[in-house]
């Protein structure tokens, strides 16, 4: 059977770190496999999904380069969940509940309060026809929950967790329907899991507790569950869970200036055994990917650390890959002068109006005004075509015996601003001999 995955937020917000993790180790193992990776929105709660969300998660997906190869959404598909909905209340495993929330809330803790599991008693199911008669005539209307067979104890392999084990009676009876007809999310998604074809689900371990009610949802329908992997939630860097991590999203990587293979490097990783690697190309990533290297131990999300890989990637990074982000008239050899000097993309754009103007030299120390003038003179009588930066170097260091930071500080002041930077002799071929020249003359001029 051809691998199906997919991933199924809500547009009830934008998409979080713990989202893309997830998004990208569906859409990581479906390309492995040769499957099919499929987008699905869940957005059966009309008053907080908005159609701003759904566009955001669409174009977080594409510049993260996870494009699915279909997608559909909740709210099209009513008809069929109410088809199912009616196939299981017919054979008892959906019933009636009226109990309020506050109700329920004083119930849970009672059972507290008595050291018992706050699991839901069935009280509605002791309801006569008459008792129910009575409540809907004083306006309540019924909330719906899937009944658990208690009699089938839920087991399954997970491919992170291994061999997990709930007994049933433990577990409430989870409400699929609410009193206003509105669907939770437990039942629609197993109907579309079942309908869409999907082999593997990969979620947080929070859903844990979810899978083994769900597996029994399957199984009331006639149909097989997909194999489920659960991977262990992200913490941030402060070793406990992050409320931070809930707000990082695409916008916050991008205006951070991280790459979007950069994410995706790490993310593939994190919470593997296998070392975190800058890669230009994620088909290594997708080659090695293995829920058998998955840890169950909490995976640590640090900012520093994606910060630290995305240098290494920009890199790696060929002209071809970035060249319709660089500035305007920047040149393979501009961009392999200034590329191991950069942090983010955007620093080349700062680089590059350093070679190309215009520019205004600082005001060089009283002791290197002779020395930048020999410079100049030097410059100006090279041959054009040698390694300009090197001979001139060579010739100030014989003529006037310095060297070291003597020598070459003076030198990349008068001609890029900086202390620092790329290497000099890249620079001083994209700057050009002669505007060099009118630098060097220029500052010791002032």
């Amino acid at each position: 059977m051809s691998t199906v995955t997919r991933f199924a937020p809500s547009p009830t917000g934008h998409l979080h770190v713990g989202n893309i993790r997830a998004a990208l180790h569906n859409w990581m193992w479906a390309k492995k496999t040769g499957g099919r990776f499929l987008l699905r929105l869940d957005d059966t709660d009309a008053e907080r999904s908005r159609e701003e969300y759904a566009l955001s998660i669409r174009a977080d997906l594409a510049w993260l380069g996870l494009h699915p190869d279909d997608e559909v959404r909740q709210s099209d598909r009513f008809p069929l969940y109410e088809a199912r909905f009616e196939e299981l209340r017919s054979a008892g495993r959906v019933y009636p509940c009226y109990e309020t929330a506050e109700e329920l809330d004083l119930r849970r803790k009672v059972l507290l309060g008595r050291g018992l599991p706050p699991v839901y008693e069935r009280t509605a199911l002791a309801l006569t026809a008459e008792e129910r008669a009575t409540l809907e005539a004083e306006g309540r209307k019924p909330h719906w929950r899937f009944k658990l067979d208690h009699d089938a104890p839920i087991a399954w392999t997970d491919l992170i967790r291994g061999e997990q084990h709930f007994d049933p009676r433990l577990l409430s009876d989870p409400v699929i329907r609410r009193a206003d007809g509105s669907w939770l999310y437990m039942l629609p998604s197993v109907i579309d899991d079942v309908e869409m074809g999907i082999t593997h689900v990969v979620r947080g371990e929070d859903h844990v507790s979810n899978t083994a009610t769900q597996l029994q949802m399957f199984l009331a329908l006639g149909a097989s569950p997909p194999q489920f992997a659960h991977e262990a939630l992200l913490t941030g860097a402060e070793g406990k869970l992050s409320k931070r991590l809930g707000s990082l999203g695409v916008s916050a990587f991008r205006d951070a200036g991280i790459e979007p293979v950069t994410l995706v490097a790490l993310l593939a990783r994190l919470g593997t055994s296998d070392p975190v690697e800058p890669v230009t190309d994620p088909e290594p990533l997708i080659a090695s990917f293995d829920f058998a290297r998955f840890g169950r131990a909490p995976a640590r999300f640090d900012e520093a650390e994606l910060a630290t890989l995305n240098q290494k990637v920009l890199h790696m990074l060929d002209f071809a890959a970035v060249h319709e982000r660089l500035p305007a008239g920047m040149t393979e050899s501009g961009w392999l002068t200034i590329r191991p000097n950069l942090e983010t993309l955007e620093q080349a754009a700062e680089w590059w109006r350093i070679v190309t103007g215009p520019f205004a030299p600082p005001q060089p120390e009283a002791d290197d005004r002779t020395f930048l003038v020999q410079a100049a003179d030097i410059l100006a009588q090279l041959p054009e075509g040698e390694d300009l930066w090197r001979t001139l170097t060579d010739a100030l260091k014989a003529g006037t015996g310095r060297k070291g930071k003597a020598l070459f500080l003076p030198l990349r002041r008068a001609l890029t601003g900086m202390d620092h930077g790329p290497d000099m002799s890249g620079m001083l071929s994209l700057i050009g001999q002669e505007e060099a020249v009118r630098r060097l003359r220029t500052g010791v001029a002032q």
